[in-house]
């Protein structure tokens, strides 16, 4: 018995120390950014993901696609999946690692029509991500 209770001490102990601190973290939460949110600031915390969903289109005779998301900091986001489809579109998923903040940043190109031209203006798409 005296042996049964030297077992179940310490395995109570380290239960209510366990399950304390798991309770006291919040969940990590995802965060979805696409072709509309350029420009946009985001805050999340840390151990957070920020994903980025871009979409190819098409208008005036012209093909967007984009090049795959990338973080001006990677010790604050770090890149764990990121991908450019076939069709020019592209996805990235970023976790936040530190705090302090970090820009993404995907650039857009042009596929003309055949007859037609792109515009020379180069427009970028970005996000900041302050980390807290």
């Amino acid at each position: 018995m005296k042996a049964v209770r030297c077992l179940i001490t310490p395995l109570a102990v380290a239960l209510a120390l366990t399950a304390g601190t798991a309770s006291a973290e919040a969940p990590a939460k995802r965060v979805v950014l696409t072709n509309p949110d350029s420009g946009r600031a985001v805050e999340v915390s840390l151990g957070d993901d920020i994903e980025v969903r871009l979409e190819r289109y098409y208008e005036k005779s012209r093909t967007y696609t984009w090049d795959a998301p990338q973080t001006s900091d990677a010790a604050v986001l770090t890149r764990t999946k990121g991908a450019v489809t076939a069709d020019g579109s592209a996805t990235a998923v970023f976790r936040a690692k530190n705090q302090g903040v970090a820009t993404i940043s995907v650039t857009r190109k042009c596929r003309p029509d055949d007859g037609h031209i792109c515009p020379l203006i180069i427009v970028p798409w970005k996000a900041k991500i302050k980390v807290k």
